[in-house]
């Protein structure tokens, strides 16, 4: 079979195109094409198989690759033609067919079903374009400049079939020798006509006057109108947080059916979670943390329905049962160690009851041969963990070090741990066959999920204990000082060998998403900004102060000579300290300092050598407590100008955040701080963004193409120039909150949201709009007056009126996506808002641990039941265009 490629692309002088098609595995052919007439690049193809997976490369004159399609082109040949000539248009990831035929669109279309196209030996061409539409009624039809196309007749287009999901083709034949002109059209099926014709310039096809040769024209972008895209609206809550009459002191993953019904009452197409995995460290409220998973695969036993097991509670424990589920239920807000414990003890009796017929369960059997690389790590991690009464296990007794052999023997029958192990497991399967069952559900109703995926892996996890390798276990992950916290977040994660991953071509991640996909169909990526560097501090930090980017372009002794800055190593990395600065921190514990630094004899105290850290402070402090001074002297530890890492055997440096704060730099000469000042802005605005451009377009790309899932970035905090870039080219929808915009403006406008973004009033990061407008009267007055367009003195609390146009605004946009967490929508009723306004926060990023315990104060099923309420909200998102 012979097979001619077409493609058209602008290349400079020494650059070519090559064509690269798929074979079995991973392997590609190479094929060199050549720059024929009409910017059209050519080569021809020996191929003997019905289907062909390939993708376009531009390379330079050396062969390195200048620019590549990130989304492969698939084409299937009818059985009756021996040769084909193909016409393509290079695929950008960021055309909308690429990044909107995703799961939320088979949803969204559950009842299609793939139609046929006939080829027949006369027909001349085949068009096919991708064009996903959300709209059932609709239908994508063709008309072009030749009798056979129409003759620019609407009433005589031709009509495509929908293959597969977004994909529709016709087969034709073209009898006119003659240049064709045509167009893809909107069909609306329930009306019966063509409602609108794609917006640009025509399209071009060539005549075929060849007989046994098939035209292939594979078109992309199908030049949707904004108003045609798909657009939703959705609500935003954690799992944790949802409360039913059948809960048992915490949301489960049965109430999201019941969650589903308001959604489908309100017109709401997305319901929004977080992080869903098994956060069991120690079984006290700092687990109720949910981006510290020790497992990425396992899904949180607070989750489980004790009411919906595969086997009933024995009759003996049903009261204490009721009687505890009704004294959890009755709280304000979750008592996660109360109910952790109580939900482990009747899973315990009931496995223990009914042991016999768990382990004869053919269903079961599967479900562990099928997640066994994943659940057999986890189950030994959770009895190991519970045995020595420690995640860390460094300090195990046993299995220290990971050894799969070792380890291996906790599923054998024959070992003391197996019923133990099996306990896990067990759980595991009834985790996710109640998940499964909550999301077909909510698949049914039209609706989608979509789940947040944390950045970083928890210190003490299965991950960190069984591939060791694949982390930087010497690190911390965090952030730098935002709005939240000045001192910077310490999240204590250990940061991504992301050379290591690239090496198994990131394996790892691709998997992560396959377990992933299973339930979700957009995903949320946790501070996506890890992906193109990450804040990391070396473990003898505390805070997120003493952090720097990596990777990163450091500053080397040379480049500190060129600039002439007379670096010493003891004056720029070392803390700074003085008799005023000792004062300005410790006041009068002034005193209390000397137990903690030597006096250099020259004006200078340096921290003796048990005390040169923060770490080692902190452990001090744990054992002996000395009060405010803890504080201060932590703080003092960060009173440098530079940190130091050391590279390929060479020590380099990275300045401090905000250093030109620091005490330390105020005792600098005046040209010394303008160099030095210099230095930084060069640092963190300018060198750096080419190199985390290049590394951020490694790693998704490879990554995005394993999902089918909607992928969405939270892009906030410091944003380096090449973010947006890639994320536009990539096609990953932005996050924009109002109250914290990247430019240097109060408030984002809504209003100014494209397309790829999703909008939002708040997050679980942020107070609520109803605490916001309390915290800072002067900034509600400016929202008040030039953001709400609103006259005269802002009230001291947000009204319900107030609520609802912040809501609007959020809707009436371009935006894909618009989501709510669900304090948010009750804001706008008086009768349904939560009249302890400071119970709905979820978390507080300057707080850590912190506790996330909080819980709607309407059960769902009241909420149901609201009718002007919910066809309030139903009649927004309906007006707004996001059904």
């Amino acid at each position: 079979m012979k097979l001619y490629f077409n493609v058209g692309y602008s290349a400079k002088v020494g650059e070519n195109l090559q064509l690269m098609i798929k074979d079995e595995g991973s392997v590609h052919q190479t094929h060199a094409m050549f720059y024929g007439e009409n910017g059209l690049w050519k080569c021809e193809v020996d191929y003997f198989s019905k289907t062909i997976s390939y993708h376009y490369q531009l390379i330079d004159e050396r062969g390195n690759i200048l620019r590549e399609e990130f989304v492969p082109h698939h084409l299937t040949f009818p059985h009756n033609y021996k040769e084909f000539v193909v016409f393509d248009e290079w695929n950008n990831k960021n055309f909308p067919e690429n990044y909107l035929n995703n799961k939320i669109l088979y949803n969204k279309l559950n009842t299609f079903k793939p139609e046929k196209v006939s080829v027949l030996k006369k027909h001349t061409h085949l068009f096919r374009i991708e064009a996903p539409i959300y709209n059932p009624d609709w239908k994508i039809v063709v008309f072009g400049s030749t009798a056979s196309l129409g003759n620019w007749d609407y009433e005589k287009a031709i009509h495509l079939s929908q293959t597969d999901f977004g994909i529709w083709e016709t087969s034709l034949e073209i009898p006119e020798n003659e240049f064709i002109q045509y167009k893809y059209c909107l069909y609306d099926a329930g009306k019966g006509k063509v409602i609108d014709v794609e917006t640009g310039e025509n399209r071009f096809a060539l005549p075929n006057q060849s007989k046994d040769v098939l035209q292939i024209v594979s078109d992309h972008y199908f030049k949707f109108k904004l108003y045609q895209m798909y657009h939703d609206a959705g609500v935003a809550v954690p799992v944790f947080s949802l409360r039913t009459e059948d809960g048992f002191g915490v949301g489960e993953f049965s109430d999201m059916k019941k969650l589903a019904d308001w959604a489908k009452e309100t017109n709401l197409g997305i319901i929004q979670i977080l992080p869903i995995n098994d956060t069991t460290a120690n079984y006290s409220w700092t687990d109720s943390y949910p981006y510290a998973a020790v497992s990425v695969y396992a899904l949180h036993p607070q989750y489980i329905s004790l009411e919906n097991l595969d086997f009933a509670l024995p009759k003996d424990l049903i009261e204490d049962y009721q009687a505890e589920k009704s004294e959890l239920n009755s709280l304000e807000l979750i008592d996660y160690e109360k109910m952790i414990f109580g939900k482990w003890k009747y899973l315990k009796a009931v496995f223990n009851e009914d042991k016999e017929k768990i382990y004869k369960d053919r269903n079961f059997k599967k479900f562990i041969k099928d997640n066994e690389s994943w659940l057999l790590p986890y189950a030994a991690f959770c009895v190991l963990r519970d045995k020595y009464k420690t995640p860390n296990f460094n300090e195990w007794k046993t299995h220290k070090k990971y050894i799969a052999g070792k380890v291996s023997t906790f599923f054998s029958a024959k070992s003391k741990d197996y019923d133990a192990s099996m306990l896990h497991a067990w759980v595991q399967y009834q985790l996710h066959k109640q998940l499964k069952d909550a999301i077909d559900y909510t698949h049914n109703l039209g609706i989608s999920v979509k789940g947040d995926l944390p950045i970083g892996i928890y210190r003490h996890s299965v991950e960190a204990w069984t591939e060791p390798e694949l982390f930087g276990m010497d690190f911390q992950a965090g952030a730098p000082p935002d709005q939240f916290t000045e001192l910077g977040q310490n999240w204590e994660f250990p940061t991504y060998n992301w050379e290591a991953m690239k090496a198994d071509d990131y394996k790892w991640w691709k998997n992560r998403f396959k377990a992933l996909e299973q339930y979700f169909d957009a995903m949320r990526i946790d501070h996506i900004l890890g992906f193109f560097r990450i804040w990391r501090m070396p473990v003898s930090a505390t805070q997120g102060i003493l952090g720097y980017f990596y990777p990163a372009v450091p500053i080397t002794l040379e480049e500190f000579s060129a600039r002439h800055i007379p670096f010493n190593f003891d004056r720029y990395c070392k803390p700074f300290i003085n008799d005023q600065i000792i004062w300005k921190y410790l006041g009068e514990n002034s005193g209390k300092a000397l137990e903690f630094i030597n006096n250099n004899q020259n004006g200078t105290y340096s921290f003796k050598e048990e005390f040169n850290t923060q770490r080692k402070l902190a452990d001090f402090f744990k054992k002996n407590p000395q009060g405010p001074i803890e504080d201060q002297l932590i703080s003092l530890c960060a009173n440098v100008l530079f940190l130091i890492e050391e590279r390929n055997g060479q020590v380099v440096y990275h300045p401090r955040f905000n250093v030109y704060n620091t005490e330390s730099y105020k005792y600098l000469s005046d040209w010394e701080k303008k160099s030095i000042y210099d230095l930084y802005h060069d640092y963190f605005f300018k060198r750096q963004d080419h190199l985390w451009y290049e590394k951020a377009m490694e790693k998704l790309p490879m990554i995005l193409n394993a999902t089918e899932m909607l992928i969405c970035g939270e892009d906030l905090g410091l944003v380096p120039d090449c973010v947006p870039v890639v994320m536009d080219e990539l096609a990953i929808i932005a996050l924009k909150v109002q109250r914290m915009p990247s430019d240097n403006i109060p408030f984002y406008n809504p209003k100014d949201a494209g397309y790829l973004n999703v909008v939002t009033a708040s997050s679980h990061d942020s107070s609520t709009l109803r605490q916001w407008w309390k915290e800072d009267p002067a900034l509600t007055q400016k929202y008040f007056n030039q953001q709400l367009v609103q006259y005269g003195k802002a009230p001291e609390e947000l009204d319900p009126h107030l609520a609802e146009i912040i809501m609007k605004q959020h809707l009436y946009n371009d935006s894909m996506l618009a989501i709510f967490p669900i304090q948010e929508f009750l804001a706008t009723d008086k009768n349904l808002s939560n009249p302890k306004m400071d119970n709905e926060r979820i978390n507080n990023p300057a707080v850590f641990p912190h506790y996330w315990r909080y819980r709607m104060h309407l059960n769902l099923e009241d909420l149901k039941e609201q009718k002007d309420f919910n066809q309030k909200i139903a009649y927004w998102i309906k007006d707004s265009g996001r059904v």
